[in-house]
């Protein structure tokens, strides 16, 4: 599995962490940026970048951290295909993944602590997608993107 990563200026430090996190449990990691917190950068750009990487098949999955993860994953979310969603417990994480088959986790590092965002990540890596019923729903979504001309 390759996860692709994304943040903003603000939670650089958030991302490496996570990064970290998973290259110790042998995941392999894909960094997008950015590289350095010294200048400020629009999270949209980042958000894009990874979930362009997902759809062209660069990495399985993405994970986006800014302030709130909310406008990060907003401009993910453009991306015809990509289901990012904003998680600040793992219940959520979890669940997202089995029966929406999110394919991009979003986190806010003015949110939720390191050891906390770990344990998120941690939920939505192990879940799996259910399928089934839940298949219809996501096929429902991809739907909506197709009638407003987005695939």
């Amino acid at each position: 599995m390759k996860i692709g990563f994304g943040c903003d200026h603000v939670s650089m430090t958030l991302k490496n962490i996570l990064i970290s996190h998973l290259e110790s449990r042998e995941i392999e990691c894909i960094d997008y940026g950015p590289y350095t917190s010294t200048s400020k950068v629009n999270y949209p750009e980042y958000g894009l970048k990874v979930a362009e990487a997902i759809i062209a098949g660069e990495c399985d999955r993405g994970v986006l951290v800014c302030g709130t993860g909310v406008g990060i994953s907003l401009a993910a979310n453009k991306v015809p295909g990509i289901r990012a969603v904003v998680c600040s417990e793992p219940y959520t994480a979890k669940l997202s993944k089995e029966h929406n088959n999110s394919n991009i986790l979003s986190m806010g590092e003015r949110v939720v602590g390191a050891e906390l965002a770990k344990m998120i990540l941690d939920s939505w890596i192990e879940a799996e997608f259910e399928g089934g019923r839940h298949q219809d729903r996501v096929n429902m979504i991809a739907d909506i993107e197709r009638k407003y001309g987005a695939i």
